[in-house]
């Protein structure tokens, strides 16, 4: 299961990814690079909201959150167990 890559919406709270490919284009693909979500950079998913929306992240020693409209724009790949 660790080799397959998906998108950043279906990670699982403290699942471990590196992000594969940011999708989107234009204004939203730059704000996600600005945010620190670039190609190579592990990531944990930390939790999610009650109604699942939104997504809760750790990366490069800080936690950010994320709707799932622009998670779905970022291809991950889980790492560990």
């Amino acid at each position: 299961m660790a080799d397959i890559p998906t998108t950043l919406r279906s990670l699982k709270k403290g699942q471990k990814a590196v992000i594969r490919n940011i999708t989107a284009d234009g204004e939203m693909g730059r704000r996600i690079r600005d945010m620190g979500l670039v190609p190579g950079i592990q990531i944990q998913c930390m939790g999610r909201a009650p109604l699942k929306d939104p997504v809760a992240l750790r990366l490069l020693g800080f936690t950010l959150t994320l709707r799932n409209r622009e998670a779905d724009f970022i291809d991950v790949q889980a790492v560990g167990a």
